[in-house]
């Protein structure tokens, strides 16, 4: 089956019970046991439910990997993935990172003594350079956030396998429609599924997707033992939304394009982002591992901050919010917003300036976003 069967069919077959199509909310926290030890799969809902279960394997199957779980957030499933390692461990990161996960290593993980190190994203040598005999992970987004940077995924798999180190990749911003990085070397991937795999902006959660049993196994004992797990009617939602994750990343990423092409010849733009735009290194790594360039995109514009805040203040269309990946176009500030917990010299080395906005392309007609853009920056 290709990728749009399975998102509306894996996991998902006919109640055996009613015949209902659409797999039911189990809105149950425990389950009746027909003698002790003897059960039908189930036992209490932390440690699995149905809802749950058919949402985990379709995730798995779209990521082309064997093992699914589900989270409670993005950053639950993150804390999961760091707690597989101990005091005295040390992880390499990508420096270009969402802000809360660099908040959750500087002030949760270093608390509990492992050490990060991060790695320049521009430069692929320096992730090799920063292994040491204590390193237990490495870790990138690709594309980053927020300046949409490609990794070569399959090159660090490579560096990650000479170094017997695993590689997790946050797959959140291209989705499993656009990437699957198991396929290109990589052994976890993760996703904050709250943005595209929902893609409604109404449920908050994270998954994991892994081949390797083992560490499936170690992660299954977190997720049960730790109890981050999202509810019934919070998968159900999700599972919803992935059905039509093809038809809504089609369409994310003609809009993301056309608006990046039009701020990149822009006067008032400094600087647009986003590996859509030929003739530059991302474009040509995300044209070879990725099969879209995605709905995300960031551009600097001129003016200082008084700019950016009549720019935010211009805007109709695009809302003003936090998040991403939901049908309609929101717009951010990285400095105050996504990536206010990080220091502001720590943020400008990374490239994340004072005039940086960040844009989740929505489903909207793109002409009318564009209207909306161009009117924003005509008062800026």
């Amino acid at each position: 089956m290709r990728f749009e069967t399975k998102a509306i069919h894996t996991g998902q077959q006919s109640d055996l019970s009613t015949g209902a199509v659409i797999v039911p909310v189990f809105q149950t926290s425990t389950y009746q046991q027909e003698a002790l030890g003897k059960h039908k799969g189930y036992e209490y809902s932390r440690t699995g439910n149905p809802t749950r279960t058919a949402l985990e394997t379709c995730l798995a199957e779209l990521e082309g990997g064997k093992y699914g779980l589900a989270f409670s957030s993005g950053l639950a499933a993150t804390t999961a993935v760091f707690s597989l390692f101990g005091q005295g461990t040390h992880i390499v990161l990508g420096d270009d990172l969402y802000g809360g996960t660099y908040r959750l290593m500087e002030k949760v993980f270093r608390k509990w003594g492992i050490s990060a190190t991060y790695a320049d994203v521009d430069d692929p040598e320096s992730f090799e350079r920063s292994i040491t005999a204590q390193t237990r992970l490495i870790w990138i987004e690709s594309p980053t956030n927020p300046l949409l940077k490609v990794i070569d995924i399959k090159r660090l798999a490579g560096v990650a396998q000479a170094a017997k180190v695993p590689l997790a990749v946050d797959n959140t911003f291209a989705s499993p429609y656009f990437q699957n990085p198991l396929a290109l070397g990589a052994d976890l991937v993760v996703h904050s599924t709250t943005k595209y795999i929902n893609g409604h902006s109404d449920v908050v959660g994270g998954a994991l997707v892994v081949n390797d049993e083992a560490l499936y196994n170690e992660l299954k004992f977190h997720q049960n033992a730790a109890g981050a797990v999202p509810g019934p009617w919070d998968c159900w939602l999700t599972l919803r939304g992935l059905k039509t994750l093809a038809l809504r990343m089609r369409e994310h990423e003609k809009n993301a394009k056309y608006l990046a092409e039009f701020l990149s010849r822009h006067e008032k733009v400094v600087r647009t982002y986003y590996p859509g735009l030929e003739g530059t290194r991302d474009y040509e790594i995300a044209s070879k591992q990725m099969r879209g360039f995605g709905g995300m995109l960031s551009f600097e514009i001129k003016g200082g901050v008084p700019a950016v805040e009549r720019f935010l203040s211009g805007l109709k269309i695009f809302l003003l919010a936090e998040s991403l990946g939901g049908v309609e176009s929101l717009v951010s500030y990285p400095a105050k917003m996504t990536h206010a917990s990080m220091p502001e010299q720590e943020r400008l080395k990374r490239g994340i300036t004072d005039t940086l906005i960040r844009l989740s392309v929505g489903i909207e007609n793109c002409e009318d976003l564009k209207t909306d853009l161009e009117n924003a920056l005509l008062d800026s």
